[in-house]
């Protein structure tokens, strides 16, 4: 099941505002892995933009020790390489992108709801995604070990850059489960079993990253 349709499955059963956690590949320059990005709107590949709640926003920057207030640009398929990152800048002067937030934000609108994103950068700008590292994630957020195996076969070149990569999500995912704890406490969530439906669970990215 798609993240649009879990999102609206939730909302029949009585959610009332939809938050957007995960990591995402930076787009501005001198954000390393883990830095943490609250949204202050959401542009998609259509132009549409969708404000977060300007509120909820600002509370959760707080509780996140002052993380950065600014725009994420939401792709449907990650952006790979750098002179791409660049050109997705200048379009929408994105800080960071994430191919999940704007379709919960899209959903948001929809219903009339509040809506909020917290992304933590895994790529920097600078940083070329290889091949294996496009394929290594599973629709349903676990690591596809097949798919990664398959393409260092084909290119072992790659895995150079692909433990670059690899050590870039360990902090990034370290900082976004620390993260999640902090809201939890703070603002009071005692399940997260609706607002992580795009995010994998702990137990499976908690650990060593395998590559």
């Amino acid at each position: 099941m798609g993240l649009a349709r879990r999102l609206e499955a939730a909302l029949t059963n009585g959610a009332s505002a939809i938050i957007s956690f995960g990591v995402a590949g930076g787009l501005a320059p001198d954000l390393p892995p883990g830095t943490k990005l609250v949204a202050r709107s959401v542009v998609a590949e259509d132009g549409a933009r969708y404000y977060g709640d300007p509120v909820w926003s600002e509370r959760l920057s707080c509780v996140l020790g002052g993380a950065m207030i600014a725009d994420i640009a939401g792709v449907d398929a990650p952006v790979a390489g750098c002179a791409e990152k660049r050109a997705l800048r200048s379009k929408t002067g994105a800080h960071a992108a994430d191919t999940e937030s704007h379709v919960a934000a899209r959903i948001a609108a929809a219903y009339g709801l509040p809506f909020a994103a917290f992304r933590v950068v895994a790529d920097p700008a600078d940083r070329q995604l290889p091949h294996a590292a496009l394929v290594a994630v599973k629709q349903d957020g676990s690591i596809a070990l097949g798919a990664i195996a398959g393409s260092i076969l084909r290119d072992p070149r790659q895995v150079p850059q692909l433990l670059r990569i690899a050590l870039d999500a360990r902090a990034a995912f370290a900082a976004l489960f620390r993260g999640r704890k902090v809201i939890a406490g703070t603002l009071g969530f005692s399940d997260f079993h609706e607002f992580l439906l795009d995010l994998p669970a702990e137990d499976e990215l908690g650990g060593p990253l395998q590559v």
